[in-house]
């Protein structure tokens, strides 16, 4: 999977996310059909259309939806998970959010 697989703006945050130097290694992944990084194969970012979507932690989450900064992400099935976050707008933001997703995943036992 090639950075050509991601939307413009993700690419971009990948990009950004692969720069860091010092932080867990991300690699390309895919889950809920659509591409994303992972760190120690635990995923921390989808691509997902219109939206970044983002492992964050419970109330993390949380407190970005009554923020009404994002939505508790579905991935089909009805139910919307807890620790994930799907963002839609303010890309000026996500990259910081993102660098908070790597290190909630590697703080859980990704590489």
């Amino acid at each position: 999977m090639g950075a050509t697989d991601y939307s413009p703006t993700f690419a971009r945050l990948v990009a950004a996310i692969m720069a860091d130097a010092g932080a867990p290694p991300a690699a390309a992944r895919r889950l809920f059909g659509s591409n994303g990084l992972a760190v120690g194969g635990k995923l921390f970012m989808i691509d997902h259309g219109e939206r970044l979507v983002l492992k964050l932690p419970r109330a993390r989450v949380d407190a970005l939806v009554a923020a009404g900064a994002g939505v508790h992400f579905d991935p089909g099935h009805g139910r919307p998970m807890k620790e994930w976050v799907a963002l839609r707008g303010h890309e000026a933001a996500w990259l910081g959010l993102a660098r908070e997703a790597r290190a909630h995943v590697a703080a859980q036992g990704g590489n």
